[in-house]
């Protein structure tokens, strides 16, 4: 988890390079600006903001379009790539996931607690699940509301539990997800990390989904999870038969 003293400024901070995360955080966020605006977004003096452009175009964090304005460069992907290859995932994590989808008719996901967030590792489609934009590989997942969620919430202290869901905050996705962290702690009560998890409509309405915690081999393993997205409020005895099967596969690998 981020400490607020690690976003503390430094005495010794580097003006030009916090200048051009600033020029790279305002094209990340309204790509398609010209160098004019980018200026006047990040605050910064025109002459400034087009040696910072030119230099993350050179490095390939931008990229210049035809009509003059910029873009976030493929090196910005080269390094979300390689930041979800730092979490950790196993080789035969693919293969795996790719058999519970098939297996199930249901997309699968994988995930982890990391910096204090719960976050999409890997996924795998499958043409059972209806598509969901917020569960995608690299993305934080809201620990409230999802199964994938839960589950990764019963394999960390009730400390650690707390100062994760409040820094996060609680969204309210639907009208079933819990409102504050009482209501959240009454569903974990109720659940075991042994077992399958089980969300009914507190992340999409009409969507279930389930997950079960990866089982540790030692106290100061990492926890991860698995989980499935399914329509409608039954999951079905074979998917969480498949569940658990993939979670001590999972274990294993």
């Amino acid at each position: 988890m981020t400490l607020d003293a690690d976003r503390e400024r430094p005495d010794d901070l580097v003006q030009s390079v916090a200048r051009a995360f600033r020029v790279l955080e305002v094209v990340t966020r309204s790509p398609g600006l010209p160098v004019k605006a980018i200026a006047r977004r990040s605050g910064l003096n025109l002459s400034t903001t087009y040696h910072l452009v030119r230099t993350l175009a050179y490095k390939g964090y931008v990229t210049r379009l035809k009509d003059g304005t910029y873009d976030v460069g493929d090196q910005v992907s080269q390094r979300f790539y390689e930041q979800l290859g730092s979490l950790g995932r196993g080789p035969d994590t693919r293969k795996v996931l790719r058999h519970l989808a098939q297996s199930t008719g249901y997309s699968a996901y994988l995930g982890r607690i990391s910096a204090g967030r719960v976050v999409v590792v890997d996924y795998a489609e499958a043409p059972g699940s209806p598509y969901l934009e917020d569960l995608e590989r690299g993305l934080d997942v809201s620990a409230h509301a999802t199964a994938l969620g839960k589950a990764l919430l019963l394999g960390i202290s009730r400390r650690e539990r707390y100062d994760l869901v409040v820094d996060a905050g609680m969204r309210k996705f639907t009208a079933r997800t819990a409102a504050d962290i009482s209501a959240l702690d009454a569903q974990l009560a109720r659940l075991q990390p042994d077992r399958v998890v089980e969300e009914h409509g507190e992340f999409r309405d009409d969507i279930t989904c389930a997950a079960h915690l990866v089982p540790r081999r030692a106290h100061d393993d990492t926890a991860w999870a698995v989980g499935l997205s399914i329509p409608g409020e039954v999951v079905p005895q074979q998917a969480r038969r498949e569940l658990s099967m993939v979670a001590g596969d999972l274990a294993r690998a």
